[in-house]
């Protein structure tokens, strides 16, 4: 991850342009916009399999919106991350802006990580969905085949479950869904 140096406002990033042929993600963290390298097969992989899971849930039992990256969330006019899953409630969908993405703190923020953002995910984007009040935050390791669910509790996030490959990890948002971990992983036995 690089950070470039000028601070700037969402309504600017969201008018800046970039090369067609740039192969780097942006998004805006404390007015600062921070570049990722794109994401690889094994975080699409399982960035995937989540969204299928969670929108299945989400959809069966009639509970909102599952989105994927790269959707703005503006929580405030100098920060808009692009996490790699969002949950939106139907009790919260008039967050969602089709211009924007979405504006203002959805259910729950899900952020795959990767070699280059562990520190971004484990500490600066855990410490700004907590601060803007996100009920439950996940992080999603592909290199360890792990998953960690985080639920928010007088302003911080305490740990709800992890689980490796052979576990199950539950949400405490949303009521019911529970997930294998090992099923959003490529199985390195059948890919070789």
């Amino acid at each position: 991850m690089e950070v470039l140096a000028k601070s700037i406002t969402y309504e600017e990033f969201s008018r800046m342009e970039f090369p067609e042929d740039d192969s780097y993600i942006y998004e805006l963290i404390n007015g600062e916009l921070m570049r990722k390298n794109a994401p690889s097969g094994e975080h699409q992989y399982a960035q995937s399999e989540l969204f299928y899971k969670m929108m299945h849930h989400v959809s069966v039992n009639g509970l909102g919106r599952v989105f994927a990256s790269p959707t703005a969330v503006l929580l405030t006019e100098y920060s808009a991350p692009q996490p790699d899953l969002v949950f939106l409630s139907k009790e919260k969908m008039s967050l969602f802006d089709p211009q924007w993405g979405i504006k203002g703190a959805p259910d729950i923020m899900v952020e795959i990580v990767s070699p280059t953002s562990y520190k971004r995910d484990h500490l600066l984007k855990k410490e700004l969905y907590a601060a803007h009040g996100i009920p439950e935050y996940w992080i999603v390791d592909p290199s360890y085949h792990s998953v960690e669910v985080f639920v928010l509790q007088d302003g911080r996030y305490e740990r709800h479950a992890f689980g490796i490959d052979g576990e199950t990890v539950g949400s405490h948002v949303l009521s019911g869904f529970e997930l294998e971990v090992s099923s959003i992983f490529i199985d390195s036995t059948t890919t070789d």
